[in-house]
């Protein structure tokens, strides 16, 4: 009636504000014998689930092995410094002496190196943001009405995206954001929303795709969406005639054209904007050197907007660490089925029973070999197999016009059957067809692999992927992991775990340069990931302070702290009788250990209640962890134990820190001089701590850090 899809509804809190976290969890559950590092101690194996009594006191602990047999018991508050190893291959890892040292010079050395590259990121981000851009005026009425004539409900991860942009576009600092969202997920929408904020401020857009077909799409999406408002949308490609070319370079110049959609043609040395304010580039992957090198001459003083569905672990990486803003839009449309992916050897069974079923439910089939020489034959297969079939078969080498009219035809259901090289792997939106059958599909990457998924499934019926290859084992191993990857992660919005494990196949020394996949064996994927977010941490907060001194928490501790220890000889567990499961307490207490926000721990606790009743009293105070290391954070607390009936509270350990002359510290001082005959402070071996006595439980202590904090 109102042109409208129904309201999208989300049960989950989180998700409705937006705050779904950019979370790459362990994607498997620990089982005994496995490799994992520990931070502190290196890599070791998983030896389950220990009851053991301290101090008259039954806890639990994770044990771990080492070389000469020398176990490691593990507190439940520290599973963070935990994960699974994962190395450049498959071959196991050598076990860590405990003791020897060895463990801290390599993640010293590793140390070292990440901090090398991590400056030049550091010193290319504050050039950025040392330059001054355009700032763009608030939403106007018009921005308003086109929010509103979207026929959708916005999915809280794109309201969220949507709002980044427009803070980044109104402030006079250029814009430089990844979006990365799963294919079909609405990233289009979000960067229609950003060229029409900066069109209705009188600046040019140029919007960069890597093919033709996806600039024509891009063009004919921006076009529909922007009829009914005062924006001129054009388009250039080699599929234009040369008069038309002209016609369009020409009125660019003129600043008559406000949004120019097109592939690499549109950054030509010969098209001269009249006023470019934003950019927007999709894929930008699949885009050469030539062309990059002359986005970051079009970039400087330019808001940027990238969108990509699987971005390569560089890019990720960037973002991950600063050197570019991240939006992560996770939470998938209404009514949307994950793809069912399935390998199958090449056979004539496979192809007719795929395509007799996809038209028995009226939908059209993909078929993609990407040997243009091969399309002939499969046509020939395809005509006896479903002789009632209507073919098309397309490819780059066609003529631009004539390819064009093939995906046009298929998209208006002229044909059944579409058989075609990569050509359609970004972007072709075509909800009808939900059937792809990939020939060879080893020789192909792991992203492009989701990318071509991802053409089908963009409805709400259920797809399906055939990956045919040659028999498995005679496979090279990295083409099996690729193909156990996509078959594995087939869920909606998986595009993350899966830049994730192309990072892991290809050898994580690809994000930062060759030199690193020695540490990445050494050191797991997981270890060498925190070794790098604490020197960025380092970097940030001792040699570029200045430069990120707007960014860091003002008045705070938590500038100073990079991550709160907690020990203590409490009674603090899930007991067997409550969760009888090991796997499902480990997976507990691991959720929990890596929680941060309040809000969470409610929501933490609701679930336990729904799922095994009301909590026991020890298992209340261990929940009550999150919340002491979260107040310790702010008020520059290291490390924080409690053990027969005292709390110790461990302050930053650099003596010269600008820690010491903080608001955070005065709030300390403050509650010694109060509380003097409960309180004494020390300083031993460089080290400042603070006794608090009388303190016998998790409650009574984040009372204690609730009162210095002043809340």
């Amino acid at each position: 009636l109102f042109g409208r899809f129904h309201k999208y509804s989300l049960k989950s809190e989180r998700a409705r504000s937006g705050k779904v976290a950019l979370s790459l969890k362990e994607l498997q559950q620990f089982r005994q014998g496995d490799y994992v590092v520990h931070i502190d101690h290196g890599v070791g194996k998983f030896g389950g689930l220990i009851h053991t009594d301290i101090n008259g006191r039954m806890q639990e602990v994770i044990k771990l092995i080492y070389q000469n047999d020398d176990i490691v018991f593990v507190s439940i508050h520290a599973l963070h410094k935990l994960s699974k190893y994962r190395g450049k291959d498959n071959e196991p890892p050598r076990l860590n002496k405990i003791g020897s040292g060895a463990w801290e010079n390599l993640k010293e050395r590793a140390k070292k190196r990440v901090k090398n590259i991590a400056k030049d990121l550091i010193l290319l981000y504050s050039r950025r943001k040392s330059e001054k851009g355009f700032a763009f005026s608030p939403d106007t009425y018009l921005q308003k009405e086109l929010e509103a004539s979207f026929i959708y409900e916005d999915t809280p991860d794109q309201l969220k995206a949507a709002n980044e942009i427009k803070q980044d576009m109104e402030s006079s600092k250029p814009m430089d954001r990844l979006v990365c969202g799963d294919v079909g997920f609405g990233k289009t929408e979000v960067a229609i929303r950003a060229a029409f904020k900066a069109a209705t401020d009188g600046k040019q857009v140029a919007v960069l795709a890597p093919t033709t077909l996806l600039a024509f799409q891009h063009y004919n999406t921006f076009r529909e969406r922007l009829e009914n408002f005062p924006v001129r949308v054009d388009y250039l490609s080699r599929a234009r005639t040369r008069k038309d070319a002209k016609v369009i370079i020409q009125d660019l110049h003129d600043g008559k054209i406000d949004i120019l959609v097109g592939t690499h043609r549109i950054i030509s040395k010969d098209i001269i904007f009249h006023d470019l304010g934003l950019l927007i580039i999709d894929e930008e992957q699949k885009f050469g050197v030539t062309v990059k090198e002359r986005l970051k001459q079009m970039k400087i003083g330019v808001d940027t907007l990238t969108l990509t569905a699987t971005p390569i672990p560089r890019t990720l990486r960037f973002s991950l660490m600063g050197a570019r803003d991240l939006s992560n839009i996770s939470t998938p449309p209404p009514n949307r089925y994950p793809v069912q992916t399935e390998i199958h050897r090449f056979g004539n069974d496979i192809i007719r029973e795929a395509i007799h079923f996809e038209m028995s439910r009226n939908g059209q089939v993909f078929i993609i070999n990407n040997h243009t020489a091969n399309l002939p034959e499969i046509e020939k297969i395809v005509h006896r197999e479903a002789p009632e079939a209507r073919i098309a078969v397309g490819h780059g080498q066609m003529d631009p016009s004539m390819l064009e009219d093939i995906i046009t035809g298929f998209a208006d259901y002229e044909y059944d059957v579409l058989i075609a090289t990569t050509i359609i792997e970004n972007g072709i939106d075509i909800p009808n067809a939900n059937t792809i059958i990939i020939n060879n599909a080893h020789h192909f990457g792991l992203s492009d692999l989701h990318q071509l998924r991802g053409r089908v499934g963009r409805s709400n019926r259920k797809a399906f992927c055939y990956l045919l290859t040659p028999p498995l084992h005679l496979l090279a191993p990295e083409a099996r992991r690729r193909l156990q990857a996509i078959e594995n992660f087939a869920g909606l919005g998986s595009g993350i775990h899966i830049a994730m494990q192309d990072l892991d196949i290809r050898g994580a020394g690809n994000m930062l340069g060759a030199e690193q996949s020695g540490f990445i064996a050494e050191l797991g994927y997981e270890a060498y990931h925190k070794i790098l977010n604490e020197a960025v941490f380092e970097l940030k907060n001792e040699e570029f302070a200045d430069l990120y001194k707007d960014e860091n928490a003002v008045n705070t501790g938590e500038q100073y702290v990079h991550e709160v220890n907690v020990e203590s000889d409490l009674g603090l567990l899930f007991p067997a009788s409550y969760i009888s499961s090991e796997p499902e307490r480990m997976a507990l207490y691991r959720e929990l250990d890596n929680m941060e926000e309040e809000g969470n721990v409610e929501r933490f606790r609701q679930k336990l209640r729904d799922r095994f009743g009301e909590i026991p009293q020890q298992s209340e105070e261990l929940i009550l962890i999150v919340s002491l290391r979260r107040l310790a954070k702010k008020l520059g607390i290291e490390k924080v134990t409690l053990r027969i009936g005292k709390m110790n509270i461990f302050l930053v350990s650099q003596a010269e820190s600008a820690y010491y002359q903080s608001e955070a510290f005065d709030k300390l001082l403050a509650y010694v001089k109060k509380n003097y005959r409960q309180t004494q402070m020390k300083e031993q071996n460089n080290r400042r701590s603070l006794t608090v006595d009388g303190v016998n439980s998790v409650a009574k202590a984040v009372g204690i850090l609730e009162e210095i904090a002043g809340r």
